[in-house]
């Protein structure tokens, strides 16, 4: 520390606050963990007023988890006047913290619901949904701007984006709206998650997802990076949902290099497609493979009595399809949705199976 001139100390795991302080006391400069980091990435970048609440969220969050540590702390006047409470109850300074929490989760409620209300317009138009997502720094933004005609912020670091994009571009002859949003990283706590929801449920409702991959990068990033992706993908219930893979920044490898490189992630990557944002390269062919998937949405309905095991088919549709009505009758629910074929089929077997009835309507063009 001395060495290097060091200001800050930061350490790639979880810190409890006794740790952190011993360490503080120990060195006399600042200590943070990981999740401090992050969150410190997110406060610079933030630039909208949701993304603001959305990481106060994930502070506070952050806070109540290690309360009783910090109340013990200030108690033996390690922090004296920690959080300006001048007592240091553990109930008086749950009840502050917990008060503060339900005033950012209302506001990003209303946030919320202004969402929907566009969302629930942009469906009356008939018009189809396709999010950008992958790991942080990737590209995502670079290729929004470039099928967008937009200039969203593009730089060379981590989180550039944390708000949600969306923009009406044109896909093969088709209007459809493209999203760009917060990139994804390994081991992002699950408070971030759960804070940075509103944002990444664009990605849970769209009907395709763009996962750009930086290909440039060694083999062994490659595939951490993908995996992590993936693996939130699945985690934010988004796995009913086509995924094309543009292999971002090919601009960047040599012809033999690029195409080793594809053969290693053909077998990891659904749908692979090199491209380059920077210098336009086949990003018609990205077009081309995401409308293929736009075409082969089905719209089909429902009616099957509520029980137990409908209910719990009613609430996996809601994760893997796009649920366009639902109505409850008597003791009866019916429900229309949108999805990739396989899984109306799959729908279809259940339906019948609890005694319903199943109805495929006519092809959607999305």
């Amino acid at each position: 520390m001395k060495a290097t001139g060091a200001e800050k100390i930061i350490f790639d795991n979880d810190l409890t606050p006794v740790q952190a302080y011993n360490l503080a006391k120990i060195t006399g400069l600042a200590v943070i963990d990981r999740f401090q980091l992050i969150l410190e990435i997110f406060s610079i970048r933030a630039s909208t007023y949701e993304a603001e609440l959305q990481i106060k969220l994930a502070s506070l969050r952050y806070e109540l988890s290690r309360a009783k540590e910090r109340v013990k702390l200030a108690r033996m006047e390690e922090q004296p006047g920690f959080m300006g409470l001048g007592k240091y109850e553990v109930d008086i300074y749950f009840e502050a913290v917990k008060r503060q929490i339900s005033s950012v989760k209302d506001k990003l409620k209303k946030k919320r619901e202004e969402r929907q209300l566009h969302r629930v317009r942009r469906a009356e138009l008939g018009f189809s949904s396709i999010s950008l997502a992958g790991y942080t720094n990737a590209g995502k933004s670079s290729l929004f701007n470039l099928l967008a005609e937009e200039t969203v912020p593009v730089d060379d670091a981590l989180f550039t984006t944390l708000s949600t994009t969306t923009r009406a571009v044109q896909f093969s002859k088709r209007k459809v709206l493209l999203t760009d949003t917060v990139g994804f990283i390994d081991r992002l706590p699950l408070k971030l998650v759960k804070a940075f929801h509103s944002t990444l449920e664009e990605t849970v409702l769209s009907d395709v997802i763009i996962l750009v991959v930086d290909l440039s990068e060694p083999d062994k990033d490659i595939k951490r990076k993908l995996s992590c992706s993936l693996d939130t993908i699945q985690q934010i219930g988004a796995t009913g949902i086509p995924v094309v893979t543009a292999l971002n920044k090919i601009d960047l490898i040599e012809e033999d290099e690029l195409k080793r490189k594809i053969e290693y992630v053909k077998e990891r990557a659904p749908n692979p497609v090199p491209v380059s944002a920077l210098t336009k390269t086949n990003v018609d062919l990205l077009k081309q493979e995401i409308t293929r998937y736009l075409e082969g949405f089905v719209e089909a309905s429902f009616s099957v009595k509520i029980n137990n095991e409908s209910m719990s088919l009613v609430s996996e549709l809601f994760d893997r399809a796009h649920v366009q009505n639902i109505e409850y009758e008597g003791d009866v629910v019916k429900v229309v949705f949108r999805s990739i074929p396989w899984f109306a089929d799959r729908v279809k077997g259940r339906v019948e199976k609890l005694g319903g009835v199943f109805k495929n309507e006519a092809k959607s063009e999305g």
